[in-house]
């Protein structure tokens, strides 16, 4: 692709993503669920057709993948990168402040999904945590390797490290993290991680939301494994209260 062909390119994905409603469907897709059209035109806030017109453009720009089961039609993002994309995007939108305070409603700061990984304050915490201890080495300032003691941590947690070591995708990467402004783990390894953490029931996950509910026993045990203060989070009453409160 020559230059003018890649700057038209940008021009069409930027443009693409600067319509409220494809970003509002964007958005709600970067959990790594597919959902219906039919769902995303709830989500956006537009009528079913104006949905399918919004989808049919992101498709288009290889922004959204449509999957088709039977009579079903679900649409999911393209990749991890898109994802990646919007989170940097995120960042850039809330304009940085000499002293940053997020409006990220409370439970979603806590700990959410970022595609297949963890974000939120619990998992910028996690990651600097690594990064102090040692276990987590930066090999350049896009890719992150395991220490011998992390590969130890890693497989003590049930991680299979060489396998993810081999997968197509990075093995671990920082992913900036929108409401902290500063990266979280991503890659095959953030990705695993989470899994742990869900399987553990450490964490639950909403089913209508990112966020991510940090449980008793998942408190105990981060604290535990990662020689971590974990903060305590928001009671999910206390966060529907304070958004309600936001909205008024």
């Amino acid at each position: 692709m020559n230059e003018e062909h890649s700057d038209v390119g940008v021009s069409q994905v930027a443009a693409a993503i600067a319509e409220p409603a494809r970003t509002k469907i964007l958005c709600s897709l970067m959990d790594g669920h597919a959902r219906t059209s039919t769902e995303l035109a709830a989500i956006a806030e537009v009528s079913a057709s104006t949905a399918s017109a919004h989808l049919a453009k992101l498709k288009e720009l290889a922004l959204v993948r449509l999957h088709v089961q039977g009579r079903h039609r679900y649409y999911s993002l393209a990749d991890k990168r898109v994802a990646q994309a919007l989170e940097a995007l995120m960042v850039i939108g809330q304009n940085a402040v000499p002293a940053f305070q997020s409006r990220t409603p409370g439970r979603l700061q806590f700990a959410r999904t970022c595609y297949d990984h963890m974000a939120g304050t619990l998992a910028v915490l996690l990651h600097d945590r690594m990064i102090e201890a040692g276990w987590l080495q930066e090999v350049d300032d896009q890719l992150y390797r395991l220490s011998d003691s992390g590969e130890a941590l890693m497989e003590g947690l049930g991680i299979e490290v060489r396998d993810l070591a081999t997968a197509r995708r990075r093995f671990a990467c920082p992913c900036l993290d929108w409401s902290m402004r500063r990266p979280h783990l991503g890659g095959a390894l953030g990705a695993a991680l989470l899994q742990v953490a869900i399987r553990r029931k450490w964490l639950t996950q909403d089913l209508d939301s990112r966020a991510l509910a940090l449980t008793a026993q998942g408190r105990r045990e981060i604290s535990a494994r990662f020689g971590l203060i974990v903060p305590v989070q928001e009671p999910v009453s206390t966060a529907k209260d304070r958004n309600q409160r936001q909205s008024q």
